[in-house]
């Protein structure tokens, strides 16, 4: 049951989700969704200050050498790599409690282009880095790196996770922050405001002034209550 629609406008490309193209969102407080619709970007996670401190060590051994060696890498990683984080839904009321400030906060829906997302798979237990290594091609060894890094403890399904993974350049960082642009690859296609946000149809278009690349038309409607 929709908690109750601001409605829906058109006039920005007029344009429907594309092919190739997958409907995704991300759960963001008032301030910064706001802030992030009238910048045209998104904030790229770092690794390193994920909430699960076990992102990105899917991977485990019995060995210490490997161990330290699985360590190292991640570290490299953490600063050469960061996340776009996105879920299949915005239904969900408890991603809307963890990550939208407690339903005072905004769901940004974007389509993405496909080839771009990762989908997060739930495990319970981790995996053994042999895995990896005895992969019988080059190829096939990359492909079982690149799917320990969208592994995640069976407890995090409730999330329906895709990601897309950006290359940090050191030259784009603004005050240790990283982020990515909208694009015909990230357009922002409708915003869902909490159930317990004070934003309104007023604040979002006061954001969405500027007519950029990227955005092509935008609804407007409460989360629904649950």
């Amino acid at each position: 049951r929709d908690g109750g629609k601001y409605g829906r406008a058109g006039g920005f490309g007029g344009c429907a989700q594309g092919v190739g193209q997958l409907r995704v969102y991300h759960f963001v407080n008032s301030g910064h969704g706001l802030e992030d619709i009238r910048l045209r970007r998104l904030k790229i996670a770092r690794i390193d200050k994920l909430n699960d401190p076990f992102e990105w060590q899917a991977l485990t051994s019995s060995e210490p050498e490997k161990r330290r060696a699985m360590s190292a890498l991640n570290q490299h990683q953490a600063q050469s790599t960061g996340i776009l984080c996105f879920s299949r839904d915005w239904k969900n009321p408890v991603k809307w409690s963890h990550y939208a400030d407690h339903h005072q906060g905004l769901c940004l829906g974007f389509d993405v282009a496909d080839h771009l997302l990762g989908e997060v798979r739930y495990v319970d237990k981790r995996l053994d880095v042999d895995w990896v290594l005895a992969a019988p091609t080059a190829s096939e060894g990359n492909d079982r790196m690149r799917e320990s890094l969208v592994t995640k403890f069976r407890h995090w399904r409730y999330e329906k996770e895709m990601r897309v993974f950006v290359k940090l350049d050191p030259k784009a960082e603004i005050d240790g922050l990283y982020f990515a642009d909208f694009t015909d690859q990230l357009s922002l296609a409708e915003v869902i405001v909490g159930a317990r946000s004070l934003v309104n149809r007023s604040d979002l278009a006061d954001a969405l002034e500027r007519d950029d690349v990227g955005v092509n038309r935008w609804g407007i409607h409460k989360a629904v209550e649950v």
